[in-house]
C-alpha cells in the first residue's frame, strides 16, 4: 500500500474517533433523577460578565450528587456565573427568573431543595437544605 493512502486512513480513523468520543459526552439529561428545567435566565450583555440562572424541578429529591453534577454540566462562560436552584418535582417552582436576587418570587423559597452556583472565578457552591 503507498503510505499516503495508510496516512489517509490514519487521519480518517483519528476523525471517527474524534466525533464518536465528542458524540458520548455525558450531559444533564443522561443523569438520573427526573431533572426538567422549568424556567431560565440569561442576561443580554455580551460584553461584560454572563449570568445564567435556571430553576430545576426534580424527581427524586434525596440525589444530592446527582444535583450537583446536573449544576456543573450547565452552560458557563469563564468570568460569568451560572445558578442552578433545584425544586421537588409537583411542588410550586418558579416560571420566570430575574437578574436581581432573590433570582424569583420569595415565598417560593421554601420549597427550593438546593442551590448550585459556579461564580466568577469558577469557585463551586453547592448548598443543600433540608427537606420539609
Amino acid at each position: 500500500m503507498k503510505p499516503k493512502y495508510l496516512f489517509a486512513a490514519a487521519i480518517s480513523a483519528l476523525l471517527l474517533w474524534f466525533v464518536i468520543d465528542a458524540l458520548r459526552q455525558p450531559s444533564a439529561q443522561d443523569l438520573p433523577g427526573g431533572f426538567e428545567e422549568v424556567a431560565q435566565f440569561r442576561n443580554e450583555n455580551n460584553t461584560g460578565p454572563v449570568v445564567r440562572i435556571y430553576a430545576v424541578t426534580v424527581r427524586d429529591t434525596a440525589r444530592w450528587q446527582e444535583m450537583e453534577q446536573y449544576g456543573a454540566l450547565m452552560p458557563h462562560t469563564k468570568y460569568g456565573t451560572t445558578k442552578v436552584f433545584f425544586f421537588a418535582a409537583g411542588s410550586p417552582a418558579p416560571t420566570a427568573l430575574q437578574l436581581a436576587a432573590p433570582h424569583f418570587a420569595p415565598e417560593l423559597n421554601r420549597y427550593c431543595l438546593a442551590a448550585y452556583e459556579k461564580d466568577l472565578m469558577s469557585k463551586v457552591s453547592f448548598v443543600r437544605r433540608p427537606l420539609r
